[in-house]
């Protein structure tokens, strides 16, 4: 089911083959038949971009992109395949301004990317459909509602009247890309002899854990019988008005739909059955959302089946940038990537595009909330265009009715940045907001999707919407704004949609591959890191800035003396402060609810926002992510001179019986201090327990009474299970991280274990951020600390089927040793 225009039982011809494309100047020809026969067509995907189209003809380069909204863009199809007859002619999504002509006769003119279309025609056989995209950028320049803002981020300021992304319209943010073209599906449908249309599905779970699903649709059939199917559970449609129909299903005891950090993400199967015949509807779960405002009334918590949810995930931006694709195998391999890091939400932010079903059937799948944005970012939007206020009500509606069924829909949100912009203006209150995102969207949400918790804008709350004790905000005060690691604390982020936006280094084969120049110095690198139009600083100038924080270095001397240092640092240094941050907002005690990472994925390779490159390999952040979400955690804060306190997380729906230990190491090697303790916790709770409780006497763990030389450079926290399974780590550098890069010495061995290969590694002292490499095979962890006392297995996951016997290297970026691993010693 793909929501409103979808029709069940109806036979369904996909125009994906045989289009060709042309370019021409700007309203040079009014049909498809004005265009010359000599003109120069090439063969175009569809569903597709001009970009896509000229990309696979070698005519245009993603990396040194021209505009391509500066020309008309006619695609013509013959349709051969479609036999004669009367059909409908469905258009899933055209980018922008378009006419659709039928054998030269004009059906359609689209004035939105983000909505969908059907024409009905009568075709004779042999066909010609035609579209023509109209140049968009003369369009930009019009006069149009004047505007109290106009935002620097977004380039040029007419992109508000026109229902368009802004990807490709952001200098230093993205390339400058332009989304022409067919960008979705487009099909020839028509009915079969019972034609049943605008299937409206509606699941509820009840708070004795009893489901409900509420199914309405049209059926143009004489007296049909109708029945509704949910896994084993049964219910009869009755006739509610001239070939409507509706079933009520209640199911006892079902199985609640789960984020999959706190549990199962259960779906159940919907089955239409119409005289016998079983149509599939769709997947759906029930689950519950409701949104705890806390005692103060300033808190964002989701609260799911009865448990609040601590959210973590990152922002998502777009598969391919050129393609802008829709469908399963392109999602799937960041979507998956998410999960595996331990992410538990992904937002689909109002600067990008809306996804098709497909995204949603897989978060649904993986159990991977996502908070949608509807796509109003930055601008003044037009406050009393009816032609506008028609668009948008057609996308809001277009796009919940193709996710009705989707449990993974968890927030719903008018837009991003757009209170914040006239804020930061100096505006006042009553300008911030507007009609589309105050009351038309919130009106169509209630009505279609009414699980769904709704807020205006991203950020929104406090004194000023981007006030990170109240509400959600963008929290950049780690990152962007270059505050210090405690600023985490002291800013008491509430909720955090955005955060941590760091220029992330990709690992070393990915930019061999992609990008081999030399780090920094080459514009060609400096290009791909991102920046804020018009900023004096950049991304790359962030991340230097916490790695000599962190590093006690003077990072322009490093890059100089020691550039291969350098990088591995700086690879090292954004994941140490993800760490350090989420720690903070997940320590017992942290009114904080959830936090977002900008961004899941690069749109070129190189040094960009994403934790996933755009090949689609982690970067190193990627797994200090994994690690700081994990479900059961150990987490250590510096608490001054309260000491090092211990934090306990369990997220799973059972109870836990643990051993936690602790030591402190001198010179990396030797133990200063050292105590354990046996741990029950609840599920679903945290526990903090002082470290001297482990200790039984006092040490200063903090080195913060300062008395006589430090007494240790490096703490461990370590969780077991009762068995003795390592089921998470922590660390505390007292003196900081560079008085505890020691000369260890790493011991590698390559092993097979039934016919999976791993390497164990042992070392003599404490090795900071150890890397694993091996040509064809991705670690089951990475950048990891590496303390004494312990043996750690990682897995080698091939990634081709070939991949042969694995061969590497392990670094130690804490002194910068390698050592060396083969299967023949």
């Amino acid at each position: 089911m793909r929501g409103r225009l979808a029709s069940v039982a109806a036979e369904e011809v996909l125009l994906s083959e045989g289009w060709n494309l042309v370019l021409t100047e700007p309203d040079a020809y009014a049909t498809p038949h004005d265009i010359p026969p000599t003109s120069q067509f090439i063969a175009a995907p569809v569903p597709g971009t001009v970009a896509a189209a000229l990309e696979k003809a070698g005519l245009f380069d993603r990396e040194n992109p021209q505009p391509l909204n500066t020309r008309d863009a006619w695609y013509v199809c013959r349709l051969f395949d479609a036999e004669p007859g009367d059909w409908i002619l469905r258009l899933e999504g055209l980018a922008t301004l378009c006419h659709v002509f039928v054998n030269g006769k004009e059906m359609l003119f689209s004035e939105s990317m983000f909505t969908a279309h059907e024409i009905p025609v009568t075709l004779a056989g042999g066909d010609e459909l035609a579209l023509c995209f109209r140049a968009l950028a003369p369009k930009l320049t019009e006069p149009g509602p004047r505007a109290r803002w106009r935002p620097q981020m977004i380039t040029p300021p007419g992109l508000k009247n026109i229902r368009t992304t802004v990807l490709g319209h952001m200098p230093g943010w993205c390339p400058e890309i332009h989304a022409v073209g067919p960008w979705r599906a487009i099909s020839l449908v028509r009915g079969g002899l019972v034609s049943i249309d605008n299937v409206s599905i509606r699941t509820v779970l009840d708070e004795d854990d009893a489901g409900r699903l509420s199914v309405s649709l049209y059926c143009d059939a004489e007296e049909p019988v109708l029945q509704l199917r949910c896994g084993e559970h049964e219910a009869s449609f009755e006739k509610v008005g001239d070939n409507h129909y509706s079933a009520i299903l209640k199911i006892p005891g079902v199985t609640p739909w789960w984020p999959h950090t706190h549990g199962t993400p259960h779906l159940y199967d919907l089955t239409l059955l119409s005289d016998g015949i079983a149509y599939p509807l769709d997947k759906t779960g029930f689950r519950r959302i409701e949104l705890d405002r806390g005692v103060d009334g300033d808190g964002f918590g989701l609260v799911i089946n009865g448990e609040r949810v601590f959210c973590r995930g990152a922002v998502w931006t777009t598969a391919d940038i050129v393609r802008l694709p829709g469908d399963r195998s392109a999602y799937e391999p960041f979507l998956r990537l998410a999960a595996e890091a331990g992410m538990n939400m992904i937002r689909i932010g109002g600067t990008m595009a809306y996804e098709t079903p497909e995204f949603f059937a897989l978060c649904d799948e993986l159990g991977l909330l996502v908070w949608q944005d509807f796509m109003f970012a930055n601008f003044d939007y037009p406050r009393n265009d009816k032609a506008f206020a028609g668009h948008v009500h057609t996308e809001v509606e277009g796009f919940l009715h193709g996710v009705q069924a989707s449990p993974s829909l968890a927030v719903l949100c008018g837009g991003s940045e757009v209170h914040q912009q006239a804020a930061m203006l100096g505006l006042p209150r009553e300008f911030w907001g507007g009609p589309v995102t105050d009351e038309v969207i919130p009106a169509i949400a209630s009505r279609l999707r009414p699980d769904v918790p709704y807020v205006p804008n991203s950020p929104y709350g406090g004194a000023m919407p981007f006030s990170p004790n109240a509400g959600v905000t963008h929290y950049y005060g780690v990152g962007a704004y270059m505050r210090p690691l405690e600023d985490a604390r002291r800013a008491d982020v509430r909720f955090a949609a955005e955060s941590l936006a760091f220029a992330h280094v990709p690992q070393q084969s990915t930019l061999q591959r992609h990008l081999d120049v030399p780090a920094v110095h080459s514009p060609l690198w400096k290009a791909r890191v991102p920046r804020d139009r018009g900023a004096s600083w950049d991304f790359e100038d962030v991340r230097d800035f916490y790695l000599g924080l962190l590093y006690d270095t003077d990072p322009a001397s490093l890059r100089r003396e020691n550039p291969e240092r350098y990088l591995e640092l700086s690879r090292a240094v954004t994941g140490e402060v993800l760490t350090e941050t989420f720690a903070e907002w997940r320590r017992t005690g942290s009114r904080c609810d959830g936090a977002l990472v900008w961004t899941l994925q690069d749109l070129l390779p190189g040094p960009g926002w994403g934790v996933i490159d755009s090949t689609g390999e982690p970067k190193p952040v990627w797994h200090a992510m994994r690690r700081a979400f994990e479900p059961l955690q150990v987490l250590l804060t510096d608490e001054g001179t309260n000491g090092l306190d211990i934090h306990v997380v369990n997220e799973t729906a059972a109870d836990l019986a643990a051993e936690l230990e602790i030591i402190c190491f001198r010179d990396g090697r030797q133990q200063a201090a050292s105590g354990s303790h046996s741990l029950a916790l609840a599920a679903r709770s945290k526990q903090k327990i002082a470290a001297t409780e482990l200790f039984g006497a006092f040490f200063d763990t903090t080195y913060a009474f300062r008395f006589g030389p430090p007494s240790h450079d490096v703490t461990v926290a370590r969780l077991r299970s009762v068995d003795g399974e390592l089921l998470g780590e922590a660390f505390h550098f007292p003196l900081g991280r560079a008085k505890a890069c020691h000369d260890a010495s790493i011991d590698v061995r390559l092993v097979e274990d039934a016919g999976h290969w791993a390497v164990d590694l042992t070392t003599d002292r404490f090795a900071q951020s150890v890397h694993v490499e091996a040509a064809g095979y991705r670690p089951s962890d990475d950048w990891f600390h590496l303390a004494p006392g312990i043996q750690r297995r990682i897995r080698l996951t091939p990634m081709t089927a070939d991949a042969g016997e694995p061969q590497g290297e392990v670094l130690c970026a804490g002194n910068m040793r390698r050592f060396a691993f083969s299967a023949g010693g």
